[in-house]
């Protein structure tokens, strides 16, 4: 089978499309051939070798799919070939087929388009535990989304709608803005032209947002928290602007703000009743057509490094997605 195959750590570029073995089921695992991958600013992170996870040399990269089962291994009974599947897999979703643990598996409903379902797992899922386990996003509270027209943050300003927040999106041109505008949010802010902070305090009368969703970090950090009223909730969710912030502690201390850190992956794999029951939640937002993710590119796996360099550079908007099958 193609596959793309990261033979060793190193630049992006570095990435080559392969023919390999294909994989087999073994026990306890659901063999699935690939519809749709989703890209994610961690597979950048991890054939650089700067993700927190090290999979052994070499390997297939790629957290999330969609597909269709092909074959199961023993003592798997819960999934039959032909099933529609959808799967988060740490890596191995970048080919034709991957062989995944069952209990990382979910049913995919059959409406629900397997492009569409591989760019909802991390992105949703992630933003879902963010807001609803850690921050407790309370409806009529204001929720800050920063870097708005990514990935994560359109599935923020998306769920921040469903649960009743009122969303102020934050991006860096009027274009991500718009984009940002047809999602839903309520109000919008341009921190490559505005002050975040001066421009957050007009929005909210003075007052401050409840819940800010920074999966950008940066510089745009401490302004952000800053911008946060009186028992508000800052969730740590990434640093795509590739800087890690140096928050002073005081600014918890004052208006008895909150830091919360957030790390789907490791809970998902804590909590998987509830990540799966999550999971399903969001599948069932997008069939009823209450939550849009946003598509913006469909491609080859040859066309994947250069798109893994948008990602990392930000260059890219919304979800990119791999089709394994198309050349």
């Amino acid at each position: 089978m193609r596959a793309l195959l990261c033979k060793e750590f190193g630049p992006v570029p570095g990435l080559q499309v392969a023919e390999v073995p294909d994989p087999v089921a073994g026990d306890g695992q659901v063999l699935v051939r690939v519809e749709a991958a989703g890209l994610n600013y961690p597979d950048g992170l991890m054939v650089q070798g700067k993700y927190q996870v090290r999979p052994p040399l070499p390997f297939v990269p790629g957290m999330e799919l969609a597909g269709v089962v092909e074959a199961v291994g023993k003592g798997v009974d819960a999934f039959a070939p032909g099933d529609p599947v959808m799967a988060t897999t740490g890596t191995g979703a970048f080919a034709e087929r991957c062989a995944i643990p069952v209990e990382q598996v979910l049913p995919r409903p059959a409406s629900l388009p397997a492009d569409v379902a591989a760019a909802a797992l991390l992105t949703h899922g992630t933003t879902l535990h963010a807001l609803e386990d850690r921050a407790r996003l309370r409806p009529g509270e204001t929720l800050l989304v920063l870097g708005a027209a990514g990935g994560v943050g359109t599935a923020a300003v998306g769920i921040g709608k469903i649960l009743g927040a009122r969303v102020i999106a934050a991006a860096s041109s009027p274009e991500r803005l718009e984009l940002c505008r047809r999602l839903g949010a309520d109000l919008t802010v341009d921190y490559a032209a505005e002050d975040l902070r001066e421009r957050v305090k007009a929005l909210t009368q003075g007052r401050g947002v409840d819940v800010v969703y920074d999966p950008v970090g940066g510089a745009l950090s401490e302004a952000a928290l800053r911008s946060t009223g009186w028992g508000g909730r800052f969730l740590v969710v990434g640093f795509a602007s590739g800087e890690i912030p140096r928050i002073p502690l005081n600014l918890a201390l004052l208006n008895a703000r909150s830091i919360l850190g957030v790390y789907w992956g490791d809970w998902s794999r804590r909590e998987p009743r509830k990540s799966a029951d999550a999971i399903s939640r969001i599948a069932a937002w997008i069939c009823e057509k209450r939550l849009s993710p946003v598509v913006t590119a469909r491609l080859g796996l040859a066309e994947v490094p250069a798109a893994l360099e948008d990602l990392l550079s930000r260059r890219a908007h919304g979800k990119l997605v791999v089709l394994p099958g198309q050349p």
